[in-house]
């Protein structure tokens, strides 16, 4: 194994550079991993545009959240089994001794915001160093240009979680993106009576479709259904979507917002809130809980992320690779990094 690894550094926002440097060496309850693939998302072009929130971005930073590979060195106190392992790990640093953590909310952490990628070294490398606590270990077969989107899964793991969706029921996704085609297949084994996606992109309903939705709805048509659906989950983050979901949910339905919102979205209307006794929810990032919902999905067969990849670049290619994320390219679906 060679003494050197590769890193993808965002010095300050619209500045990277991939340099060479030392392997780095995992500390006492950690581990390292050989990355095999990398999922860029709009946080990591954000982070590289600058318009994260401060409070969640510390530069400079090597972004990858979204990532899978495999164990080549453990640090002291880890159990040296886990050396070629197949893994994916979560995000969060949450410190387990917290209120929030100790109740299993990880993903509330109250000792403060830090994730790999964000405020730690992520893995758009050759290399990432994680606490070996994080770790959640692979079948020896396991896909790993697919696990790399065992984050996004996870996020949804935690959306679907909260709903506690059962059978039988009627079921909206609002957003074909990866996170709503991954909710897709998570809620069509639940076997819904009716799982529709709303979408405006054809390619995307199509897709949607494929993977167990029942029917695939524009927005404007999803007028004609509101107060219809037992459980909505909100994935797409558009400026009305929020407003929306509550609006497809019946009386006494429960909705789950996911979906990343900006400034001046649209608010939820408080008299259809209350008069309609609804139950909303909101997902960020995923407990640890949730990453075992998804990871057992995957390796059972019911979550196959690999057809939402479209595109695959190494480290070198990475400006090419971000401008696609976010372009509004109707062709452009998930885009890894292979180091």
């Amino acid at each position: 194994m060679s003494a050197l690894s590769r890193a993808l550094t965002i010095d300050e926002p619209g500045s990277h550079r991939l340099a060479e440097g030392p392997l780095p060496e995992p500390g006492p309850g950690e581990v390292r991993v050989r990355v095999a693939a990398a999922g860029i998302c709009m946080s990591d072009r954000e982070v590289f545009d600058g318009h994260r929130d401060s409070a969640y971005v510390r530069y400079p930073v090597v972004p990858g959240h979204e990532w899978s590979g495999t164990v080549d060195a453990v640090g002291e106190g880890v159990d040296p089994a886990l050396t070629g392992r197949r893994t994916v790990a979560e995000g969060f640093r949450a410190c387990g001794r917290c209120e929030r953590c100790r109740y299993g909310e990880t993903s509330l952490c109250t000792a403060g915001y830090d994730e790999t990628g964000f405020t730690r070294p992520g893995a758009f490398a050759d290399h990432v160093v994680v606490p070996a606590r994080l770790l959640h270990p692979l079948a020896d077969d396991a896909d790993l240009r697919a696990a790399a989107l065992l984050e996004p899964a996870a996020v949804i793991a935690a959306a679907v979680r909260a709903g506690a969706p059962e059978p039988g029921e009627r079921i909206a996704v609002l957003g074909a993106g990866t996170l709503g085609l991954l909710a897709v297949q998570l809620l069509a084994a639940v076997s819904p009576t009716e799982l529709t996606v709303i979408d405006p992109r054809e390619q995307r309903a199509a897709q949607a479709l494929d993977f167990g939705a029942s029917e695939a709805l524009t927005p404007k048509e999803s007028e004609e259904v509101r107060g219809r659906y037992d459980l909505v989950v909100e994935t797409a983050g558009a400026p009305s979507t929020a407003a929306d979901a509550c609006l497809l949910a019946r009386r006494g339905g429960r909705v789950v917002l996911t979906g990343m919102f900006t400034p001046g979205a649209m608010g939820i209307d408080p008299v259809h809130l209350s008069l309609s006794q609804l139950t909303v929810r909101s997902v960020f990032g995923a407990p640890s809980a949730a990453w075992s919902y998804a990871v057992r999905a995957f390796t059972a067969g019911l979550l196959d992320p690999a057809p939402l990849i479209t595109h695959e670049f190494p480290l070198e290619r990475f400006a090419e690779a971000v401008a696609l994320v976010g372009s509004g390219d109707p062709g452009t679906g998930k885009v890894l990094l292979r180091p």
